[in-house]
């Protein structure tokens, strides 16, 4: 597709949702935006360029805008954009901003009293949420989990109550791990979606209980390759104990005797001590 003759753009800046995979999987309106803005700003620049060429779309500026200069490159866009130039700012795939770069900038677009014009498009949690079968009618977009397993496992006891189908984004160098955590920390009985290389040519999209997604895993190498939503369906109701009760347990369990982390919980929450303890005791055994 080639645009002749590119639509004048107002000055503001344009976050545009391009392809998470697929590369026609844009917007007519996202490729009517890049062909006519002043300046594209993107994460990668060999990547957009790819993107561009594969649309016969020939940006009048290209620049580079990602984690390691944004600030600075945010003061720039943003004088760019008072002295009457549109921007258009594209991420390496699917939304900006959206655990990606790009909030700096917007914010600092914002914050300068300029306009901010969202172009919606693709997102890998949205697409992988479409497929995965969990019919709660909520969700909790996390994003990346902490790299390292200790710091993994004590933000999952954080989300352990949480009633919402939990959405997570993982490499695959750390997908095996990842995985391991959720099961040690979850119930091996909830579900568990694993939403692989989604919109591309190896897509996978395969869902079991938490308790055998690691087997699945190992049982073939290539399974752990490409880039990964994880889904995992929520916690069920439990003694009707509030989020914020299970939370305060799960974090005194990492820390104290069982029996002192219930009484501190029960303290803290005014839940009933006994139940607490009943339910406590679960956690262990199902962990041990």
């Amino acid at each position: 597709m080639h645009i002749e003759h590119p639509q004048k753009l107002e000055a503001a800046l344009y976050v545009v949702a391009t392809p998470i995979g697929n590369l026609r999987d844009i917007t007519l309106r996202a490729l009517d935006v890049l062909a006519g803005a002043d300046i594209v700003a993107a994460e990668d620049t060999r990547n957009t360029s790819h993107l561009l060429k594969h649309h016969s779309i020939h940006a009048k500026q290209l620049i580079a805008v990602h984690q390691h200069n944004e600030r600075g490159a945010a003061e720039k866009l943003v004088a760019s954009i008072q002295s009457g130039l549109s921007v258009a700012f594209v991420s390496d795939a699917g939304t900006p901003a959206v655990s990606d770069p790009g909030a700096l900038l917007v914010q600092a677009v914002l914050a300068s009293g300029l306009r901010v014009i969202p172009i919606p498009g693709a997102s890998a949690a949205v697409a992988a949420l479409s497929a995965s079968g969990l019919a709660a009618p909520h969700f909790l977009f996390y994003g990346f989990l902490p790299n390292k397993s200790a710091a993994r496992r004590t933000a999952l006891q954080g989300l352990l109550g949480h009633p919402y189908t939990l959405v997570f984004y993982e490499a695959p160098h750390r997908i095996v791990e990842c995985v391991a955590d959720l099961a040690a920390v979850l119930d091996g009985e909830r579900q568990i979606v694993l939403a692989r290389e989604v919109t591309k040519l190896f897509e996978t999209i395969h869902a079991c209980p938490l308790s055998e997604a690691g087997s699945w895993l190992a049982s073939d190498a290539n399974q752990q390759r490409g880039e990964f939503v994880v889904l995992v369906s929520g916690a069920l109701p439990t003694a009707g104990f509030s989020v914020e009760t299970l939370h305060t347990l799960a974090l005194l369990l990492e820390e104290l005797p069982l029996k002192q982390a219930v009484q501190l919980a029960a303290k803290i929450s005014g839940a009933n001590r006994s139940e607490l303890y009943q339910h406590a005791l679960a956690l262990k055994q199902a962990k041990a």
